[in-house]
């Protein structure tokens, strides 16, 4: 048996070598250990990361180039990178205050909580795919009004890089190509979709391929040219509301006018001598993460040792509970009374921590709050970190839910359309795609938002930054975000280091710990199985891009590798 044990551990120590080689060759390809005094963008896709730099380079501050870094992912990530989806941003201004805009997309006037039912039974295919899955895009209102609150370039000059690349063409990627053949199947049910995204000749996309979205490249004019009623309003608007009409959907002209993106107050978090101004609900990732450092603060994490098993069960367990509590009582904070103050208070979770065990997993039915409908939360995100030299930075998150959203192209316009409905509360009988799960508080209303993981983070410490962190990932970029930190301010590891280091997850239901391969030794994985944990393996658990600032000012943009990032900066 012994040798039977050694064995094992010999095959897989190889196999942590080759994944860390690998690992380290991406980070090379990145070069993202290189530090800057000046400015610095990382983002998920290289050109976009340039034009953020190039921004930057030009006078423009932080507000600036996260502009014309979002712009540029719609031409260059179209499959999450979008004006036809929403998101979130947190920004620290050079005065020390903190901001969070809330360009999350709004259900229609005219949805209702029982518009994916027929005949009384739930139609998941409804509020994923085409028309009826589509919320009021956000992006544009939102990057407009950050502009003009906080920028100080012209709109028609962060626009016009974006404008060139999809006039012009560029070439795609090996991981580009591929993104687009993958859904070709969908994008053959529309014909929009067709036109834009499907090769005329019927062949499949190959790397080296140039991509010229001419349609796209009038649409970012016109707003570049008019700002927000380049979108909300004229062609663009008459496009959108044909597209609906034709294809059933329900958003109207009066939607689109009346779509207002917010400024929230952050959720402030305080671990060790960090701050961290995290984006309140909609996005549930902030109480999440508040709670559980809450949770964690009683503890010796570095003496416990990272990745061991009483860490892995100790972090695990505070996850369990703040997803259950996410599950239970959040939702948009202008349809639902949230009990913030409770949530977050010390009281509060060190209640939650009294049914744990330092040697048996909790049982999740045990710690939830009763019966919870499902949620479907798509993992196709996309974030950005930019911190300029005069100490403003930007944390974005934008989504257009699953991969190319709805895969609905808007005729005459050249941009896909999302499926964020599909982030609404789903009926409680029914399966989905990622097992999170939510509740009443989440159902569909009209103008309503949809609540998110998504956790733009700006981590402060003695008033300065220090951190700019977010992922992309589903309900998986709590967890990444969370762990990217404690690498860095737990167990000191450098800042490349802490974003590609090994992650796990938990969300509550299904009730499994989740953990990339080679992440858990096999002695750590037969320990946690011991104490009742389901483990499971999967192969990555978010894409974080962040950005790390030392003591004497250098900042350190750390791409994860997990995706095809990039950090520019001078």
């Amino acid at each position: 048996m012994k040798n039977n044990n050694n064995a094992r551990f010999f095959i897989w120590s190889i196999l942590l070598a080759i994944f860390l080689f690998i690992h380290n060759k991406n980070l090379a390809q990145v070069g993202s250990a290189k530090s800057y005094e000046n400015g610095l963008v990382v983002s998920a896709e290289q050109r976009a990361s340039a034009v953020g730099k190039e921004i930057l380079q030009q006078g423009g501050n932080a507000i600036d180039a996260a502009v014309g870094v979002q712009f540029a992912l719609a031409v260059t990530l179209p499959r999450a990178g979008n004006i036809g989806g929403g998101g979130f941003m947190v920004l620290h201004t050079s005065d020390g205050k903190t901001h969070a805009l809330d360009f999350r997309e709004k259900a229609p006037m005219k949805a209702s909580s029982k518009m994916y039912l027929r005949d009384g039974k739930y139609i998941p295919k409804l509020s994923r795919l085409g028309a009826l899955a589509v919320g009021v895009p956000g992006v544009v209102d939102g990057m407009i009004k950050a502009l003009e609150r906080y920028g100080r370039l012209p709109l028609e000059t962060v626009m016009q890089p974006a404008i060139d690349l999809a006039g012009e063409g560029y070439k795609l990627s090996s991981a580009q190509a591929q993104s687009l053949n993958d859904k070709a199947g969908d994008f053959e049910q529309f014909k929009s979709s067709s036109k834009y995204f499907l090769k005329k000749d019927g062949t499949t996309w190959q790397e080296g391929n140039l991509f010229v979205q001419k349609d796209l490249a009038q649409t970012l004019q016109r707003i570049a040219n008019r700002g927000r009623k380049g979108f909300y309003s004229g062609k663009t608007a008459d496009l959108i509301v044909e597209e609906m009409q034709n294809q059933r959907g329900l958003i109207s002209y009066d939607d689109l006018q009346s779509y207002e993106s917010v400024w929230r107050k952050p959720v402030k978090a305080s671990f060790k001598d960090y701050n961290l101004h995290i984006m309140p609900p909609p996005s549930s990732g902030s109480i999440a993460v508040h709670q559980i450092l809450e949770m964690l603060d009683p503890f010796d994490l570095k003496k416990m040792g990272f990745n061991s098993a009483d860490y892995v069960h100790l972090v695990t367990e505070t996850m369990r509970r703040a997803f259950a509590d996410r599950a239970y009582f959040l939702g948009d904070p202008d349809f639902v009374d949230i009990p913030r103050e409770r949530l977050l208070s010390n009281s509060y979770n060190k209640k939650r921590m009294q049914s744990f065990k330092h040697d048996k997993a909790s049982s999740s039915d045990k710690i939830g709050h009763g019966d919870i409908p499902f949620l479907q939360e798509s993992d196709q995100t996309t974030h950005f970190s930019i911190l300029d030299k005069e100490g403003n930075a930007v944390s974005v998150t934008t989504t257009l839910n699953g991969s190319f959203g709805s895969k609905l192209a808007v005729g005459g316009a050249g941009f896909v359309l999302n499926n964020e409905m599909d982030d609404f509360t789903a009926e409680p009988s029914e399966p989905n795609m990622y097992g999170l799960i939510q509740g009443k508080a989440n159902i569909v209303q009209p103008q309503k938002r949809m609540i998110s993981s998504m956790t733009p983070t700006i981590v402060t410490k003695k008033g300065e930054v220090r951190m700019v962190l977010g992922a992309a990932g589903g309900p998986r970029i709590i967890t990444a975000t969370l762990q990217n930190f404690l690498n860095l301010t737990v167990f000191n590891m450098a800042p490349q280091q802490a974003i590609s280091a090994p992650r796990f997850h938990h969300q509550w239901m299904p009730d499994k710990l989740y953990y990339e391969e080679f992440g858990l030794s096999p002695d750590t994985q037969k320990k946690l199985s011991n104490m009742g944990h389901t483990l499971q393996p999967r192969g990555h658990i978010g894409r974080a891009h962040s950005i790390y600032v030392n003591e004497k000012g250098l900042k350190y943009g750390s791409a994860d590798p997990r995706a095809h990032g990039s950090a520019e900066g001078y």
